[in-house]
């Protein structure tokens, strides 16, 4: 599921701009080792704080595992202000119908590597593409830039998203090769990601239901108190609920559970005095 956040909405959603910055702390520093600055477990820079657009996916069963950060061409991006290697002494690109994408990224350890069900790399990388090209479609932007290495390079050819063309030159940027590429934010782009991926439907979910599903899985446990075997069990519960559903059944027998323990125990105790 894929909610959008910007400047009208952020307030609302601020809980889950954090998982996704806690996320982006973990795949850029932890696992790509890029030098990028990590505060209190969350990778957050000077473009954050210009109101960019967050593309985000969650899984279903409420984790962020997906994102995308859109900025506008007009001001301070990137490509203009830290990879201006790339374009060989050219100006940036400065228009408002064209944005920069960066800081894309998946959570590689929560999802799987195989195939293309909706848990998959493949499919939530698809996911958070539509998205991007879609807004931008609704929103007036014609193509996007992006700074990528050739890794993302092959696996944007491969699933129907190529760049059409580049700017300046590849460069290397500390430990890889950056590129700046760009993509059209067109109906043919968007139905070439969908074939690849098999996604036929709305990616994008409404606010309320990506609401319930987040707060869902992050509501505190009640069952703490319980004996250890069963507190045992109703975690190895609710860390295995695949889906919203299931995550909530989870989570409702551990507060029934909880509340049916306190109960008993209060009287035994009265029983007693």
């Amino acid at each position: 599921m894929i909610i959008v956040t910007d400047a009208l909405n952020r307030e609302r959603h601020t809980d889950i701009i954090d998982e996704m910055y806690r996320l982006r702390a973990r795949v850029f520093q932890g696992r790509l080792g890029w030098d990028v600055k990590v505060t209190d477990g969350r990778e957050f820079d000077e473009f954050d704080a210009l109101d960019p657009v967050y593309i985000i996916a969650l899984d279903e069963s409420g984790h962020v595992v997906g994102c995308m950060r859109l900025l506008q061409t007009t001001g301070p991006h990137m490509l203009s202000d830290v990879f201006h290697e790339i374009l060989d002494g050219e100006p940036p690109l400065r228009s408002a119908q064209v944005w920069e994408a960066t800081r894309f990224c998946v959570d590689t350890e929560r999802l799987s590597r195989s195939g293309r069900a909706s848990n998959s790399i493949s499919y939530v990388t698809s996911e958070v593409m539509i998205a991007a090209f879609e807004y931008g479609q609704e929103s007036g932007i014609l193509d996007a830039v992006a700074v990528i290495d050739p890794v993302m390079n092959r696996v944007m050819i491969r699933s129907g998203n190529a760049p059409y063309d580049y700017l300046g030159t590849a460069k290397p940027m500390g430990k890889v090769t950056a590129m700046a590429a760009l993509m059209d934010c067109s109906e043919e782009r968007v139905a070439r990601i969908r074939e690849f991926s098999g996604i036929t439907h709305d990616v994008f979910t409404p606010e309320h239901v990506v609401r319930a599903v987040f707060e869902a899985a992050h509501a505190p446990t009640t069952h703490d108190h319980l004996p250890e075997a069963l507190k045992s069990y109703l975690d190895e519960q609710i860390a295995a609920a695949g889906t919203a559903d299931e995550l909530r059944d989870a989570k409702a027998l551990a507060a029934t559970l909880a509340t049916r323990f306190s109960r008993e125990e209060d009287q035994r105790y009265q029983s007693v005095h």
